[in-house]
């Protein structure tokens, strides 16, 4: 154990005692791992990004791997023996439209079947400071749960309050809080005006430039 995550993985011929659901899971070996192929570990979701197979002189072989918890986003060394059956897991990404909230949930519509998902506000996070109505975005989800939401690295959003500018304060060191019409308040140059569009990085709300229409 590493960390607190057990690799999860299995003996050989471990998997003929299995439930017939779990052993219908279990579609890949340690020696078939590759960067995006996400495990089922302890019942949680981790991403590979990277793998090295090794070969040492004594003993067997093994797999040394970084793996990223889908959805905290940590990340962990982790080993496995060569040949070992893990579990995989599927995460569907489609491109969604959210409609509106309803209560704690954003209600998100797939745009090719038009069925609706109703996400939790915990599972959307951060992504609701830069959300719209009939906005996009893509959604993340495993065996029909939602994993989490993601929006292009950056979006164009009003700024519906702010501060009068000062006038020929064009100076970068500067800066005064904006709300911005999804109600997120970010930091902006002095001199920008109210009711004016900004590209706004989703990843840590910051400022990227002023947006001529």
């Amino acid at each position: 154990m590493v960390g607190g995550l057990r690799t999860g993985v299995l003996s050989a011929g471990a998997e003929d005692t299995l439930p017939k659901d779990r052993k219908r899971r279990i579609v890949a070996t340690t020696n078939d791992l590759k960067n995006g192929t996400v495990l089922k570990i302890d019942g949680q979701l981790w991403t590979v990004i990277e793998f090295q197979h090794v070969k040492p002189g004594k003993g067997g072989a093994f797999v040394r791997t970084k793996l990223k918890n889908v959805l905290s986003g940590k990340v962990v060394d982790r080993t496995f023996n060569a040949g070992l059956k893990v579990e995989t897991a599927n995460v569907d990404k489609r491109d969604m439209q959210y409609l509106y909230k309803d209560g704690t949930d954003f209600v998100f519509m797939d745009t090719d079947t038009f069925d609706q998902l109703y996400i939790p506000e915990t599972t959307v996070g951060d992504v609701a400071h830069f959300l719209l109505e009939n906005q996009n975005a893509m959604v993340a989800t495993n065996e029909g749960a939602p994993l989490y939401v993601e929006l292009p690295p950056s979006v164009i959003l009003e700024v519906t309050y702010t501060e009068p500018g000062l006038q020929g304060d064009r100076s970068s060191a500067g800066t005064k809080p904006a709300t911005l019409e999804t109600g997120y308040e970010i930091q902006v140059p002095l001199f920008l005006e109210s009711n004016t569009k900004v590209k706004v990085d989703t990843r840590d709300g910051s400022y990227l430039g002023r947006v001529n229409d």
